[in-house]
């Protein structure tokens, strides 16, 4: 039996049929497993979960002698529940610096990257079901800063993104299913959005394109009310016998997503009190009796009433149903702030024999895995340290950031990053005079859903039974860096009219105008 190709080798052989002729150069970071019980704070019981962070980052050359500038990164989370063997993918970041040639390798690469988890026989974690999340929220940058004042970046509107989104999962699962006996359901939400309204908007949004993507069919709401793939938190049953289960056992928890932020609020109080559900009238069945003494209240009765289920369940969270919360989602300030957002969830199950059996510990590092402490640095560098505004800074920053990389692999201490700021990001820092202060949105933060208010997560300090994996030249060579040699032919160029839309168009059709014929009037 062959193995298993690691993430690096996967993506490089995605890449091998773009058009065109360049070379690819790709970072892979995925953490060691580490202990995280932050994935459904509000569950009773909490599932035992263990998180790996991703980093991908894809630098091209378009000769061998021309510099190396960064085109695309993937910033993901991967969730393991061995108790239900399930798996989530949460794609938190895809950005791009606009940089690239044409064709952009980003639609391929994220394909390749989410086939690689969702496809069975090459799946990473020891899981029968996997659930891949993600909101799509249209923004000018993410991973790359200050890519947005380059005036080559074009970043889709919400809707186009959307329906972008929407043919990537199609593709993913086009791929997985055509080759696996594996049970897929894609779902999406447009929050404010009706299901035909959502597809009215996505249809006229969507690209044509001259690929093999079938259009599956997929299912306008949440996949919590569904039992043909096993959930990674179920309730249990005793909490099914209430009017509304658990919310905490369906919806996950994910750093920066609008979700978390909706379940600390129903979840935690706010001012001394929860936020609740509208009260519901109850039509009254009896005759009014005749005043009276209340009688007395069973005080134990009560205090056992209490003190099981109910003290466990924290706020509205037993009493707001799947279908409400998502009704709710429409009015939250991320889905309503005119820009259409758009939730999607892909579910992939398989049975046991179809995926490479494991039977190490879910927290053992894998080879070529690396420390969560150096992924986190690498994506702090990224974000804070360097820019993508001009061409030239680009170049300057992958050639900094893949030189990092290196130096952190080798066990080598890289030469500090100074962050930026308005007095080093002048053009290659030649001008040795005071530089003109700089538009405050180059200092801003990367854009993101506002801070959760607060969180019933609390972290394991359990100690791992496993070292942090230390990383070398070899684990640099043979699972993080990695690159390939494309030789295609070119994609076939566009004509004027494709190129500014997008999207093909027809030939005006003739019009005639017809001319009003003006009354003469009648001279006497």
């Amino acid at each position: 039996m062959p193995s298993t190709p690691n993430l690096r080798d996967h993506l490089l052989n995605g890449l091998r049929d773009i058009p065109g002729t360049r070379e690819f150069h790709i970072h892979v970071l995925v953490s060691s497993p580490r202990k995280f019980q932050g994935l459904f704070p509000y569950a009773h019981p909490r599932p035992r979960s263990y998180l790996q962070d991703v980093l991908v980052l894809l630098s091209e050359q378009s000769t061998p002698d021309s510099p190396r500038i960064f085109t695309t990164a993937i910033e993901a989370s991967v969730y393991n529940i061995p108790t239900t063997s399930c798996a989530i993918l949460y794609v938190s970041k895809v950005d791009t610096t606009g940089q690239s040639t044409s064709p952009s390798p980003a639609v391929t690469l994220v394909q390749s990257f989410l086939t690689y988890y969702a496809d069975p026989t090459t799946r990473p974690v020891s899981a029968d079901h996997l659930w891949i999340h993600l909101f799509a929220r249209a923004q000018s940058q993410y991973l790359f800063p200050n890519s947005a004042d380059f005036d080559g970046k074009h970043p889709l509107s919400d809707v186009k993104l959307c329906a972008w989104w929407k043919r990537v999962f199609s593709a993913v699962a086009d791929t997985v299913g055509a080759h696996t006996d594996t049970a897929i359901r894609l779902y999406y939400i447009l929050p404010g959005f009706s299901q035909l309204e959502a597809e009215h908007s996505i249809s006229r949004a969507a690209v044509p394109s001259t690929s093999d993507v079938t259009e599956r069919s997929w299912i306008y709401g949440h996949p919590y009310s569904q039992s043909d793939i096993p959930l990674p938190c179920p309730a249990p049953a005793v909490d099914l016998q209430q009017k509304c289960p658990n919310l905490g056992h369906f919806i996950p928890t994910f750093d920066d997503d609008p979700k978390s932020r909706f379940m600390d609020e129903i979840g935690l109080p706010v001012d001394g009190e929860a936020l609740k559900s509208p009260p519901k009238k109850r039509a009254r069945t009896t005759a009014p009796q005749s005043k009276g003494p209340a009688p007395p209240k069973n005080q134990d009765a009560e205090k056992e009433g209490q003190g099981g289920k109910e003290e466990r369940i924290l706020g509205e969270l037993g009493k707001v149903s799947t279908d409400e919360f998502w009704e709710r989602m429409s009015f939250r300030q991320e889905c309503v702030a005119g820009a259409v957002t758009g939730f999607f969830v892909g579910g992939f199950s398989s049975s046991s024999a179809e995926r490479a059996a494991s039977g190490t510990s879910p927290l053992a590092p894998l080879p070529g895995q690396v420390s969560c402490q150096l992924n986190k640095r690498v994506l702090s560098s990224l974000m804070t340290a360097l820019e993508f505004s001009t061409v030239e800074r680009s170049i300057k920053a992958t050639e900094t950031l893949e030189g990092a990389i290196r130096g952190l692999c080798e066990g080598l201490a890289p030469a500090p990053i100074p962050p930026r700021t308005a007095a080093n990001t002048n053009a290659r820092g030649l001008d040795r005079r005071t530089p003109e202060p700089e538009p405050s949105r180059a200092l801003l933060a990367p854009p993101s859903t506002p801070p959760r208010r607060g969180s019933a997560y609390v972290p394991d300090v359990s100690p791992n039974p496993f070292p942090e994996p230390v990383t070398s030249l070899e684990t640099y060579n043979s699972h993080i860096y990695g690159s390939i040699s494309v030789r295609n032919p070119p994609l076939a160029a566009k004509s004027r009219s494709q190129e500014n839309s997008g999207v093909p168009r027809e030939p005006a059709p003739h019009v005639t105008v017809l001319a009003v014929r003006k009354k003469k009037k009648r001279v006497e």
